[in-house]
């Protein structure tokens, strides 16, 4: 009776994480058990993973903790994980459950966002409106010059783009994706260094976040041609606009009234609490619906919140969670779609390093000329180069996105994964031997510190 039991229980403590579903019998379908299983598993997982390399990545590295976060992504999927233990990375993270974890990935990255919008000085960019704007279209032209040059050999290599695609679909494509900026990981760099209160991040993460947006409106219009129709690209270009035009003419006035419930209270209440989240999942969804991305909702309602008590408060509360529970979920998402075993030949791998060699070329040249050009020192021409050329999960997404819609083939797909995680782990040490120890010997930023929003803002 006892051999019975106990064979039982280890029979039942080995199907764990298997599916549980009405029809498992059958087709091994999951049922919401499953899914609360392996989610709460999933989190302890990529929490104490992306803590443990971000916190490497810092010591051994010299990375903030944003890049430990991005290779802890990576690790946790097929790249590595899967490629040591693939049993046990697939029962850890089952196709069935990327739905939920995408979910819970999306709302991170767009609450942070929303939190980085509220450091936004508009003061800064206004008195540095030149710098930015020749900074931002030489970060976006640039990179489609070179496009044009070099797409017309890729496509001449099997595997990279999808069989048919027209030359000008493909150049719109590597264009929008060398002009991209990692817009989040772009502000968690500028806040973990110092910068989060500076002309210099303020003009950086502002034209990155203008370089980003231009790049998704040339995704829609691409993806208009591959059956989605015209209407994609007016309506992300048109909403997108629409959107960005409001919250910069009327935000500010709508949301002040929060601003002194929170300041006459002394406090924020749950009530003004709850109206802020509901803002936020509101402006998310809107730019999610338009077809742009919800991070740009939410860094556009946080660029307008009233500032003072309202926002240590908002921090307060609201940063901890994000930074710490859900930012970790998007690196990892994107790590599972991520691997890194397709650039397996001499020819390939050289046409990989000519793609990064050409992406570093059109954005940090091309934005240290453009600072240059506006009167900007050399100093900080480099350092806003160096900010600009970070990639990272941005890029990902965009890829994906390619992938996805038959625009790129996986060959492509891996080599554009190499470019964005290079150009990313060479921003924080770039930016430094540039610009920051020298601004840091100067008195000029803050001394490195733990890498907070509200530690870095403070």
């Amino acid at each position: 009776m006892f051999s019975e039991v106990w064979d039982s229980l280890i029979h039942t403590i080995g199907d764990v994480l298997s599916p549980h579903g009405p029809a498992v019998n059958a087709a091994k379908s999951y049922g919401p058990g499953d899914y609360s299983v392996h989610f709460f598993l999933q989190i302890a997982v990529i929490i104490l993973t992306c803590r443990v390399v971000g916190w490497l990545g810092k010591k051994l590295l010299g990375q903030p903790q944003v890049v430990g976060e991005m290779i802890a992504g990576v690790i946790l999927g097929p790249s590595l994980l899967g490629l040591l233990f693939p049993g046990f990375q697939a029962a850890l993270f089952p196709k069935e459950t990327k739905s939920v974890l995408y979910v819970g990935a999306q709302f991170g990255v767009g609450l942070y966002m929303f939190l980085v919008g509220t450091t936004l000085q508009l003061d800064h960019f206004k008195s540095q409106a030149k710098s930015a704007f020749g900074v931002s279209m030489a970060g976006i032209g640039t990179p489609f010059v070179f496009a044009i040059l070099i797409t017309p050999f890729l496509l001449t290599v099997p595997g990279l783009f999808a069989p048919g695609i027209s030359t000008a679909n493909a150049t719109l494509f590597m264009g929008a994706c060398i002009a991209l900026t990692a817009f989040p990981m772009l502000a968690r760099i500028i806040n973990e260094r110092g910068l989060a209160n500076s002309s210099l991040g303020t003009l950086s993460l502002t034209a990155g976040a203008f370089d980003d947006a231009c790049s998704w409106c040339v995704l829609a219009i691409v993806l208009a041609t591959f059956g989605g129709g015209p209407g994609v690209a007016v309506l992300a270009i048109g909403g997108g606009l629409a959107f960005a035009a409001f919250m910069l003419l009327f935000g500010k006035r709508l949301l002040a009234p929060l601003g002194r419930m929170v300041e006459a209270e002394g406090e924020m209440s749950f009530t003004v609490m709850a109206i802020v989240l509901s803002l936020f999942a509101l402006s998310a969804f809107l730019m999610d619906a338009v077809g742009i991305h919800a991070v740009f909702g939410g860094f556009l309602l946080g660029a307008c919140m009233p500032r003072g008590l309202f926002v240590e408060e908002l921090k307060k509360k609201v940063e901890p969670i994000a930074v710490v529970l859900l930012l970790p979920m998007f690196f990892t998402y994107s790590g599972l779609n991520t691997r890194m075993d397709m650039v397996n030949s001499v020819p390939l791998l050289l046409i990989a390093l000519g793609i990064l060699v050409v992406s570093i070329l059109a954005k940090f040249g091309a934005c240290w000329a453009a600072a240059r050009l506006a009167g900007e020192d050399n100093s900080t021409a480099l350092g806003i180069g160096a900010l600009m050329n970070s990639r990272g999960l941005m890029e990902l997404i965009i890829i994906n996105i390619g992938l996805q819609k038959g625009i790129i083939g996986p060959t492509l797909f891996s080599m554009m994964v190499l470019m964005a995680i290079v150009t990313t782990m060479m921003a924080g040490p770039l930016f430094e031997l540039v610009y920051g120890r020298k601004a840091r010997e100067r008195g000029e930023l803050a001394q490195l510190h733990g890498g907070t929003v509200a530690g870095a803002a403070a």
